[in-house]
């Protein structure tokens, strides 16, 4: 039935020329039948360079907007309307104009976990394996840091010479994992490698092997000569991990790791899409675009 069903979305993906997205912490049964996988910044590279007319997002609503605004010529969708991101979403376009406000004198930085309405008050957009190399690049030592403050401390910790604000705000998903259950994990598994995401707090960051994005992690685990992992990031990844490397035991820090924003998203769900009956068209108004792209325009630069 799986298979059947991916055999027709394969049909459909080339009958309407379709390029199909899907973010790393989606299911196997979506990536494989998905033209690129990955992080949300790089998928939205790689929309830009397609032939495609139409492509599809497996994610969250904030990943289907950067692929609208680095390809406004594209009819981007989005596989489910509910599936937002409830870090993209914690700060609004007024609470961040009062914030700039009370900090006159600083640089504000947006994690790309943003909506594209609050990168048009931004100067520069950040991912979590380039906020260090870009902050330290900036001119300006003085930074207010939105949304993720955990991401904020990881950074302002490898850049000691800048001064960063933080906003409380961060990926609850990751917020939750406890210091705790890392020490807990370690007796259980004392030969284990932990590799953890620096959205989550630093108490349990500091208690890893390896601070790093997802693809980061990922290619760790990859390229590690240790048998073993606890991994401190969204579940879905211990499941990739351990299929791509049978030879090798990869333990989530913990059960409840799971972004149910994400796995909204189901194969069926995709193959409707295809067919034009769910899903929606991501559309945006070309002013807020051209301002939402400055910050990324500005990430691409100062990341070379």
């Amino acid at each position: 039935m799986i298979a059947d069903i991916q055999k027709e979305i394969l049909r459909l993906k080339k009958e309407k020329d379709f390029c199909i997205l899907a973010h790393c912490y989606q299911t196997p049964d979506i990536l494989e039948i998905a033209d690129f996988t990955g992080d949300s910044f790089a998928l939205s590279t790689k929309a830009m360079i397609v032939p495609n007319k139409n492509v599809l997002m497996c994610g969250v609503r904030f990943m289907a907007e950067t692929v609208k605004i680095f390809s406004p010529e594209k009819t981007v969708y989005l596989s489910k309307s509910d599936a937002g991101c409830p870090m993209a979403e914690q700060l609004d376009t007024e609470m961040l104009s009062q914030l700039k406000e009370y900090y006159p004198d600083h640089a504000v930085v947006a994690y790309v976990n943003t909506t594209a309405e609050l990168k048009t008050l931004c100067d520069v957009c950040v991912t979590s394996s380039s906020a260090v190399k870009i902050i330290k690049k900036m001119p300006e030592d003085k930074i207010l840091f939105i949304p993720d403050c955990n991401l904020g401390d990881f950074v302002q910790k490898q850049v000691p010479e800048k001064t960063i604000v933080t906003v409380h705000g961060g990926c609850p998903t990751h917020a939750k994992l406890t210091a705790a259950e890392v020490k807990k994990a370690k007796a259980a598994h004392p030969e284990a490698e932990f590799l953890v995401h620096p959205e989550c707090v630093p108490e349990v960051v500091a208690l890893a092997d390896y601070a790093g994005s997802t693809t980061g992690i990922m290619d760790y685990a990859a390229k590690s000569e240790a048998k073993s992992f606890i991994i401190g990031t969204e579940n879905s990844i211990v499941q990739h991990l351990q299929l791509a490397h049978p030879d090798k035991m990869f333990y989530p820090l913990s059960k409840d790791c799971v972004c149910h924003n994400m796995k909204l998203t189901t194969l069926v769900d995709v193959l409707n899409v295809l067919k034009g009956t769910e899903g929606e068209e991501i559309l945006m108004d070309e002013e807020m675009r051209l301002k939402a792209k400055h910050c990324m325009d500005r990430m691409l630069e100062l990341g070379q």
